[in-house]
């Protein structure tokens, strides 16, 4: 599960001014100054590994894949969904990285977005 991680995370990063956070000890990914994606924002007391990205066009899909939940603390009205990265169910790499996909240009700046389609 840890190599799927690294392997998203590092997907992640690819974009266009996408850095590494630790503010809660978790990991997080933002552009800029805004998270587009994190890691471990399921139940961090279990431990669990999870992503959470905001999907504004394919919430519905998402929710409807085994160990999917709306993001905690509020985040799932807006949006916003956690998949568990330990669910035997779990999708296929290239549709967790066409989520964060989605998240990122959600969240980025117009500016950034238009760089990823020149």
């Amino acid at each position: 599960m840890q190599r799927i991680q690294a392997a998203l995370k590092q997907h992640a990063l690819a974009y266009p001014e996408a850095w590494e956070d630790h503010p809660w000890g978790g990991v997080v990914i933002k552009v800029r100054k805004k998270i587009f994606c994190s890691f471990g924002d399921g139940d961090l007391a279990a431990g669990r590994l999870c992503l959470s990205v905001k999907l504004p066009h394919s919430e519905a899909q998402a929710l409807d894949l085994p160990g999917a939940e709306p993001t905690h603390y509020g985040l799932g009205k807006h949006s916003w969904v956690t998949l568990n990265l330990e669910s035997e169910d779990l999708p296929d790499g290239e549709l967790l990285k066409a989520y964060i996909d989605e998240s990122y240009r959600a969240i980025a700046p117009k500016t950034l977005v238009r760089q990823l389609e020149a």
